[in-house]
C-alpha cells in the first residue's frame, strides 16, 4: 500500500514540524552529495532552520562556490543591462530613422515634387511654408545689401578724408615752396665762384662747357639745365 500524498503547507504542530525538518534536511543534503558525485557537478546547499541555525553542504567549498555564483550573477546582470541598452538604442535608432524619412519627404515636397496624395489643406499649408521661406530669403538678401551699401559709404568717407588730407599737405608744401618763374635754380646760381675755380683748375675749353657759361644769363631754363648737366659730366671726366 503506497504512501498517500500530503498537503504542502506549514505544519502547525511544533514537534511534527521539527521531525519533518530533520528528516527532509538530511535527505536534501544526501541528494545534493549524490548529485555532485554522480554528475561531477559543483553543488552547494544552504539551510537555515526556523530558529536561525545554519546547515550547509558544498562539494567544492562554500566560499569558492559563492564566489563563482557572484561572478555568474554579475555577468548575468551585465548581459541583461547590455541587452537592455541594445534594445533601447535600437528603439531610438528606429525613431531617428522615421524622423529622417519624414524630413526627407518634407524636403522633396518643398521642392515641388511627390505631391500626390496631399489634400487641399496640406497643399495650402505647404504653399504657406514656401511663402514664409521666400519672405525670409528676401529679408536676408535686403539685409546683406544694406550692409554692403553701408560698407561702401564708410569706404567712400575714408577716401574723401584721405583726399582732403593729401590736398592740405599739398597746400602746405606750396606755401613753404612758392612757385617762381624758374622751376629749378641752376647749380651755378648757388655756386658762382665754383665756375671760375673749375675753369682755372682744369683749363677746360670744351664747347659744351663754354656753351653752358655763355647761356648762363639767358632766359631759357632748359638751356641752363643742359649746361649744368654737361658741366657735371665734364667735371667728373677730368677728375
Amino acid at each position: 500500500m503506497g504512501r498517500g500524498k500530503i498537503e504542502i503547507k506549514r505544519i502547525e504542530n511544533a514537534n511534527s514540524r521539527q521531525v519533518t525538518f530533520s528528516k527532509r534536511r538530511a535527505g536534501l543534503l544526501k541528494k545534493a552529495q549524490e548529485l555532485a558525485i554522480l554528475c561531477d557537478a559543483e553543488v552547494a546547499v544552504i539551510i537555515f532552520s526556523n530558529t536561525g541555525k545554519l546547515f550547509e553542504f558544498s562539494s567544492a567549498g562554500m566560499k569558492q562556490t559563492l564566489s563563482r555564483y557572484n561572478k555568474c550573477l554579475d555577468s548575468s546582470e551585465d548581459a541583461a543591462e547590455e541587452c537592455k541598452a541594445e534594445k533601447q538604442d535600437s528603439k531610438e535608432l528606429d525613431v531617428l530613422k522615421d524622423e529622417f524619412a519624414k524630413l526627407q519627404k518634407k524636403q522633396v515636397r518643398l521642392l515641388g515634387k511627390d505631391l500626390t496624395g496631399l489634400s487641399l489643406k496640406e497643399l495650402q499649408q505647404l504653399e504657406q511654408q514656401l511663402n514664409e521661406g521666400l519672405l525670409s530669403v528676401k529679408e536676408r538678401k535686403e539685409q546683406l545689401l544694406v550692409e554692403q551699401l553701408e560698407q561702401s559709404r564708410v569706404q567712400e568717407q575714408r577716401a574723401i578724408l584721405e583726399n582732403e588730407t593729401l590736398r592740405r599737405q599739398v597746400e602746405e608744401l606750396r606755401c613753404l615752396f612758392p612757385q617762381t618763374d624758374r622751376a629749378v635754380p641752376s647749380y651755378l646760381e648757388y655756386y658762382p665762384v665754383e665756375k671760375e675755380k673749375s675753369l682755372v683748375h682744369h683749363g677746360v675749353t670744351s664747347p659744351d662747357l663754354v656753351s653752358n657759361f655763355a647761356f648762363e644769363n639767358g632766359d631759357s631754363d632748359i638751356t641752363l639745365h643742359l649746361g649744368y648737366y654737361s658741366f657735371l659730366i665734364n667735371k667728373i671726366t677730368f677728375k
